[in-house]
């Protein structure tokens, strides 16, 4: 299986200047290209294939001789991210969805680049990238696996990163004879089978009067000022501030429960759909839910562990005891069944139901919970 590691690179002033003159070829290369693809179907209704944006590489060189600065393989995956875009944008078009045809990217649009099969190596401790030199790499775990790429990235405040993706073999834990079903929501995180909740941290509106702050700042400083930037800069502190509380959580929350559970239940959730309410999308952004569900099943995969996810209608409504429907609205907590006489919170309601139904998918025989 594939794995991806990120470690925090540490350049210094000129291998930073380094990075971003590469990052800033690269850019220019994608403009390029984009552009070139766009005047040939305009004039001949003929795509640009990639062996063709392959080909053009040393003409390009020629032209801008400033593309020789980065290693050759770079600048082919540039051509590829090209080709992804535009596939992308056909099969959006075919789904009937919004297509966002590919755009030329500005300064603060492309942030890396990609060492795809070779030019990257580690010596000594530290990073080594052809063209570019070492780099003092803080290597926080240790790389398990067959390295296959190297990826550079720069993040809005100024990091910059390496995402080391390898090959590697699965590390499955003991089994376990225990499943649970989850369901997510706003009230708590996460309800459990068993009755037991995960708090929902509200990490974006602890956050919020903060970024207000510096938001308003932003606003009032003049554009294309060295103010303008700082205030820029302080802005994205605080969304990174906040997304690492949310990465740090869901990875300490799925951990946990693929420790414990051998078969995991979930909803299967079309998050982009709910946060078109207008009175809720700000809280569903927050809870996280989608980087929940990536990293639960990233995690099972590794452990061996058994995920599936259901269909999530109706499991609010139905009796997880005797399976009467009864429609309830947002604000109703508290799930009581006059046919069944059951008494339990609905949360815990619906991720009762969320296991019996996961369980009949993989072919487990579901039993009632204890004491209902």
């Amino acid at each position: 299986m594939r794995k991806a590691f990120q470690y925090r690179l540490y350049p210094s002033r000129k291998q930073a200047r380094l990075l971003q003159e590469t990052l800033n070829e690269c850019r220019w290369l994608y403009n390029r290209l984009l552009e070139e693809r766009k005047n040939r179907y305009e004039e001949t209704r003929a795509p640009l294939s990639l062996y063709e944006r392959h080909e053009r590489l040393p003409d390009l060189k020629a032209e801008r001789p400033s593309l020789s600065s980065v290693h050759s393989q770079v600048l082919q995956n540039v051509a590829v991210r090209i080709d992804l875009a535009f596939k992308a944008f056909f099969r959006r078009v075919k789904a009937g969805e919004k297509p966002g045809y590919p755009r030329f990217r500005g300064f603060h649009r492309y942030d890396s680049f990609c060492f795809p099969q070779s030019g990257y190596g580690f010596k000594d401790g530290k990073l080594y990238l052809s063209k570019l030199g070492h780099f003092r790499i803080k290597l926080h775990r240790p790389i398990e696996g067959v390295i296959k790429t190297c990826g550079i990235r720069r993040t809005a405040t100024g990091k910059w990163f390496a995402g080391i993706s390898v090959e590697t073999e699965a590390t499955p834990l003991s089994p376990s004879d225990e499943a649970v079903g989850i369901d997510v929501g706003l009230e708590s995180f996460a309800t459990f089978s068993d009755g037991s909740q995960v708090e929902n941290p509200r990490f974006f509106r602890r956050e919020e009067k903060a970024l207000a702050k510096v938001q308003r700042r932003l606003s009032k400083a003049e554009k294309g000022s060295k103010d303008r930037a700082k205030q820029r800069r302080r802005v994205a502190k605080v969304h990174e501030r906040i997304a690492n509380l949310h990465r740090d959580f869901i990875h300490q929350q799925s951990r946990k429960v693929v420790n414990r559970y051998q078969t995991i239940c979930v909803e299967d959730l079309r998050v982009n759909r709910m946060v078109h309410n207008h009175c809720l999308s700000k809280s569903i952004h927050d809870a996280a839910w989608s980087g929940f569900f990536v990293c639960l099943t990233y995690k099972a995969e590794d452990a061996g562990r058994t995920m599936t996810a259901v269909n999530p209608a109706y499991t609010s409504q139905d009796c997880s005891r005797c399976g009467h429907r009864k429609k309830k609205l947002l604000s109703e907590r508290w799930r009581s069944c006059d046919c069944g006489g059951l008494e339990l919170h609905r949360d815990h309601n619906a991720a009762l139901n969320i296991l019996r139904i996961g369980l009949d998918s993989v072919g487990i025989q579901s039993v009632e919970a204890p004491g209902l």
